[in-house]
């Protein structure tokens, strides 16, 4: 029965896929640009979920990898004239260099000490951007090469990076590194006891949300077709992260899904509010969370048990 049910369960996922996939064919441009947003929105959400709601570490400095994504873009296709493609292995290489270096000073933090360590951090690239002469200091890079992309292509390149980051996080958690990351998160005392290696553990996870943060941000760049320091380091997207991943349901692969729609539609509505924009968005987050405050998943899951994407395990499958 739990076989049947499992693979009804991947046929629906599967067919939901496809039909998004077809999405550009028979949506209107509006509709197209939407769905951009959501599953580039629900990229970031899964991996800033994967570091504050499955290993505990609540960074503010996220940010920084959309920033190297789109810097990254805008060098390669502008400064060398290198593919796009290129762009993508490039911003990995990066993220994963930078993500190493910052991870010593800011690992020896814990709790709110590391999250204010990781929004200092960011701060000083921003700054450091600002006055970099090689990347024309604030003013930025209008990126051409993103007017070379049809719409169509860019949404099913915007597809697979959602559903990418769906699978990354759930290959992850149902590891035995996942283990040690739910482990660690509990309690960093007794997973060490019980032979989980700290370091190694969040720097292994550290370093798989940065890069595929650092993916995400190039092809949101491609959409944005424009980079400068202040928007690309802005811990506007960091805030963007944390709220999905709150309101969606934190600690859970299904949580950041519910929680891009929801801010993607929000947005929409709330460009007619430049002024208050901001208050709305916290009130409706404020709302949720005293309503469901494990989240619109976690509320889902405790009232009927649905369960979409499981990392729980059987006890034979944690004895093998």
């Amino acid at each position: 029965m739990g076989q049947r049910f499992w693979n009804i369960k991947t046929l629906c996922i599967v067919a939901a896929v496809a039909v998004l996939a077809f999405l550009p064919r028979y949506g209107s441009d509006y509709a197209v640009n939407i769905g951009i947003l959501v599953f580039l929105y629900m990229s970031l959400g899964q991996m800033w979920n994967l570091l504050g709601g499955f290993a505990g570490l609540a960074s503010l400095g996220q940010q920084i990898f959309v920033g190297l994504g789109g810097y990254t873009l805008a060098l390669v296709t502008q400064e060398y004239g290198m593919g796009i493609a290129a762009s993508f292995g490039i911003a990995v290489g990066v993220s994963v260099v930078f993500a190493y270096v910052i991870s010593f000073p800011i690992f020896k933090m814990s709790g709110v000490y590391f999250t204010i360590g990781s929004w200092i951090v960011s701060e000083a690239i921003l700054v450091f951007f600002r006055n970099w002469k090689f990347v024309h200091y604030d003013a930025g890079y209008n990126i051409t090469a993103a007017y070379k992309i049809p719409m169509g292509a860019l949404y099913l390149g915007a597809l697979a990076i959602g559903v990418g980051s769906i699978a990354l996080v759930y290959a992850v958690l149902r590891s035995k590194m996942g283990l040690a990351l739910m482990a660690m998160r509990d309690n960093e005392s007794a997973a060490e006891v019980r032979g989980v290696r700290l370091y190694r553990t969040k720097l292994f996870c550290f370093l798989i949300s940065s890069a595929y943060t650092a993916v995400t941000g190039v092809v949101l760049y491609l959409n944005i077709a424009y980079v400068k320091p202040g928007a690309a380091f802005s811990i506007d997207w960091t805030v963007c992260m944390v709220f999905i991943a709150v309101i969606g349901g934190l600690g859970t692969i299904e949580g950041p899904i519910i929680g891009a729609v929801i801010y993607v539609i929000l947005r929409q509505y709330l460009y007619n509010f430049p002024g208050i924009s901001m208050i709305i968005l916290g009130s409706v987050a404020v709302a949720i969370i005293l309503l469901a405050p494990k989240g619109i998943m976690g509320a889902i899951r405790g009232r009927f048990g649905v369960e979409l994407f499981s990392v729980r395990r059987r006890v034979d499958e944690r004895l093998e």
